[in-house]
C-alpha cells in the first residue's frame, strides 16, 4: 500500500473513532469523507466505505450553521479536486439511503442550506 493510502486509512480510522464524540463536524472530517468517496466519484472504483463515512458525518451536522459549514467544505473540495462525476455525486443520497442537505457541486449556494 502506498504511503498516501496508509495515511488516508489512518486519518479515516481516527475520524471514525473520534467523530462520534466530537461536538461538531470539522472541515477536516468533511475532507476525509470526500477523499473516501473519490474512487467512486471519479469513476475509478467502487463505493467502498463512502456511505458509512457520509452517514457518520451527517449525524454531526445538527444545526443550520454546521450544515452550511459542511457545504462550504464540500464546495471547496468540488472546486479543487479534478475529475468528479457530479451526476454520481448528486446520486449519493439515493445510493447511500441518506439525505444530504445540499447539492455536491462547485456552484452550490451554501447560504441557502437549512
Amino acid at each position: 500500500m502506498k504511503l498516501v493510502g496508509k495515511i488516508t486509512c489512518l486519518v479515516i480510522l481516527c475520524m471514525v473513532v473520534i467523530a462520534p464524540h466530537a461536538e461538531a463536524v470539522t472541515c477536516g472530517q468533511i475532507q476525509v469523507g470526500v477523499v473516501n468517496c473519490l474512487p467512486y466519484l471519479q469513476n475509478r472504483g467502487p463505493l467502498g466505505g463512502c456511505c458509512g463515512v457520509l452517514k457518520d458525518l451527517l449525524k454531526l451536522c445538527k444545526t443550520t450553521h454546521e450544515r452550511r459549514k459542511s457545504c462550504k467544505c464540500v464546495k471547496t473540495a468540488a472546486n479543487t479536486i479534478k475529475g468528479i462525476d457530479f451526476g454520481k455525486a448528486a446520486g449519493l443520497s439515493g445510493v447511500c439511503g441518506i439525505k444530504i442537505p445540499f447539492e455536491i457541486s462547485p456552484s452550490v449556494d451554501c447560504s441557502k442550506v437549512q
